[in-house]
């Protein structure tokens, strides 16, 4: 079982930056994907990045391509997203979340997830 932690969540001005984490417990392959999704209260979870574990291709939401960037540490088994230029729109819980294949879009195709990391910004 793929355990994930997610940290790295705060408070920042719009206009500032964050860099989320995801620790994953154990050696993740060539075989996962691994996304970045976040929840606003009332709200459907959103698609926000994703990247494949073994050759580092990525996907993004239209929402933050350009501002955000995912990248991989294959040998701390850690995911980053880099979020720059935060707009209050972006505040959110952030979750990391993993599978089997290769990178999606959709919540439901990932088997694993972390507890999420509040990340608010203020205007």
């Amino acid at each position: 079982q793929v355990q994930l932690v997610e940290s790295g969540g705060g408070l920042v001005q719009a206009g500032g930056s964050l860099r989320l984490s995801c620790a994953a417990s154990g050696h993740i392959a060539s075989s996962y994907g691994v996304g970045w999704f976040r929840q606003r209260p009332g709200q459907e979870r959103e698609f926000v990045a994703a990247i494949s574990w073994s050759d580092s291709r990525t996907s993004y939401a239209d929402a933050v391509k350009g501002r955000f960037t995912t990248s991989r540490d294959s040998i701390k088994n850690t995911i980053y997203l880099q979020m720059n230029s935060l707009k209050p729109e972006d505040s959110a819980v952030y979750y990391c979340a993993a599978k089997w294949g290769f990178r999606a879009t959709t919540a439901e195709e990932y088997q694993y997830w972390g507890q999420g990391t509040q990340v608010t910004v203020s205007s």
